[in-house]
Formats: structure tokens, sequence, C-alpha cells
């Protein structure tokens, strides 16, 4: 009980933080699901980005971070709520996105529907659901 209060805690100062930044996610606001996947999400806001794995109706792991969408660059820093080798394992092997605390992509597509991200000639696509 004691790591969901703590876990509560942290998001909520996370999420606090992106309103006082007055950061924008502008066209990336919003929930967006990996195409082909049913387990893979993405959600923007403010400044945060939220990385989820889910199995079925079940929250598998979820990662916390801040972005910046600089032009057709999309750079995120990663933080472990609790410090465990599942949160880089989820960005890193389940999204493919290295590494955990700096990553940068290429925004090829964005628009209200679809965010196709690039890195290295690997391809990303989502849709917002």
């Amino acid at each position: 009980m004691a790591r969901f209060f703590k876990h509560c805690i942290v998001a909520a100062a996370i999420l606090l933080t992106a309103c006082q930044e007055g950061g924008d996610a502008g066209d990336l606001l919003g929930q967006w699901r990996m195409t082909g996947s049913d387990s893979r999400y993405l959600s923007f806001a403010g400044s945060i980005v939220e990385f989820r794995l889910v199995e079925g109706t079940f929250l598998m792991n979820e990662v916390f971070g801040n972005f910046q969408h600089v032009g057709d660059s999309l750079f995120i820093h990663c933080y472990s709520i609790y410090g465990g080798k599942n949160d880089t394992l989820n960005v890193e092997q389940g999204f493919g996105f290295k590494p955990f605390d700096n990553i940068r992509l290429k925004i090829d597509v964005l628009d209200n529907d679809h965010l196709t991200l690039s890195k290295d000639g690997r391809l990303w696509s989502f849709y917002k659901y």
C-alpha cells in the first residue's frame, strides 16, 4: 500500500511541475497507441510523457518523463519511479527507444490522428485513440 501512495505522490508532483512550467504538448497532446500493438501506449500532456505497457485490462508498467518538441525533433528524458530495471526495459525494449535517460527521435508525421517517429532507420507509428 505504501508503494501505491509513493507512486501517486511522485506522479502528482510530475504533473504539477508540468503545469507550473506552462508547457504545451501542442499536436502531441493526448493518448497514442502503437500501431500493431494492443499493449503499448504513449500519452503527452504539458511537458510530461507517459509510457504505458498493458496486458488485457491490467497496467503492467508505466514510466514518466519530460519531453521537448523542437521542430521535427522529440527529446525525452525518462524517470524511474521505483528505480527498477523494469522501467528501463519497458522503454528500451518494449518501445525500442534508447537510451532511457536521453531519447532523441525525429518526428516524420504528426497530425490529428497519426504520429510517426524515427531514429537510425527505424520507424515507430502511433495513432490517437
